[in-house]
């Protein structure tokens, strides 16, 4: 089951605007053709300090000052007059988990009871004080129900939301970074070779998030709050993670969720800025033995400006901007 199914609607925006600690990003998209095509985007940097990304504290220390740059910054990519968005929040202010029933519940009662118990475990929070997406995933290996859950703290949202409310704006579609960025994995169905797994890495000034997706669906996710020196050590761990997870040796174990018998990464993404590309390729090779195939825009058939602006950094508003068409 694709995550996004229930979150998908034709009357869903053809615009989605990014936001990070560093920047502001936006994406217009158009059909041509047989895939999608950038009619108009833009990418502003913020000055430091307005952004302040946390699942925990303050995010925006000036709205008025945000709102304006975010009004600069649709001026410039002649989109000032529309109002209808989708966002792609910065990923330190949200948390994204994967959780796994151990066993069967009982009853519908006790499914909520336990999802409510693990969600706030995973989470960190208390389920009231969050805004929460939880979308079923297909079971792992063992029959166990497997849940893709993704929150943001109201009080943070609330912030956002009182920006997108002086700009006039409908923000009807809010998620992670991430979440944007992975669907151009997700759109093909996960399509790859001999059955391939793909990774993406989704970089950004506090760290960077880890999804590592199959057929189309996220198998592993893994958000790193760490410093810049220090975030190929932590994919390695990741990868290490992932490798152990999904060896036949661990076929009979408790956190296998699908074996995967040596067929690897098969394609890597990495978005954001403050991990190269090369640098996380050189990661994947020496830790799983393997070449990933790096996902460039003409393979998620995208149609993209030779120059101007890296779509690494508007992966994730494109991505929310292609669901407009599913």
């Amino acid at each position: 089951m694709n995550p996004f199914q229930r979150l998908i609607s034709p009357r869903l925006p053809q615009a989605a605007v990014g936001l990070s600690g560093e920047a502001a990003s936006v994406v217009q998209l158009e059909r041509r053709g047989g895939g999608l095509a950038v009619r108009s985007a833009g990418l502003l940097p913020l000055p430091a300090g307005l952004v302040r990304p946390s699942f925990d504290e303050q995010n925006v220390s000036d709205g008025a000052e945000l709102a304006g740059a975010l009004t600069e910054l649709l001026t410039s990519a002649g989109l000032a007059r529309r109002r209808r968005w989708s966002v792609a929040l910065p990923e330190a202010a949200t948390r994204t988990s994967i959780l796994t029933m151990e066993t069967a519940p009982a009853s519908r009662a006790e499914a909520e009871e336990m999802l409510r118990w693990k969600t706030e475990r995973a989470l960190g929070a208390q389920l009231d004080e969050l805004r929460i997406s939880r979308e079923r995933l297909k079971s792992d290996a063992q029959g166990r129900l497997r849940y893709l859950v993704t929150a943001v703290r109201l009080s943070v949202l609330a912030e956002y939301e009182l920006v997108f409310a002086a700009l006039g704006w409908n923000a009807g579609l809010i998620l992670p970074r991430h979440m944007g960025e992975a669907w151009w994995l997700m759109r093909d169905g996960g399509r790859e070779a001999a059955g391939a797994d793909s990774l993406l890495v989704s970089s950004h000034a506090e760290g960077f998030t880890a999804v590592v997706l199959r057929a189309g669906s996220p198998l592993f996710v893994r958000g790193v709050i760490c410093e810049t020196e220090d975030r190929a050590d932590e994919l390695y761990r990741f990868l290490l993670f992932y490798r152990d997870r999904t060896s036949p040796q661990a076929a009979e174990g408790e956190a296998a969720p699908a074996p995967l018998y040596g067929a690897g990464l098969g394609r890597l993404l990495v978005a954001g800025t403050g991990l190269e590309e090369s640098e996380a390729r050189a990661v994947v090779e020496e830790t799983l033995s393997t070449a990933p195939r790096a996902v460039l825009p003409a393979d998620l058939r995208l149609t993209f400006p030779a120059a101007g602006i890296d779509f690494r950094q508007i992966a994730a508003p494109a991505g929310l901007a292609a669901l407009a068409w599913g």
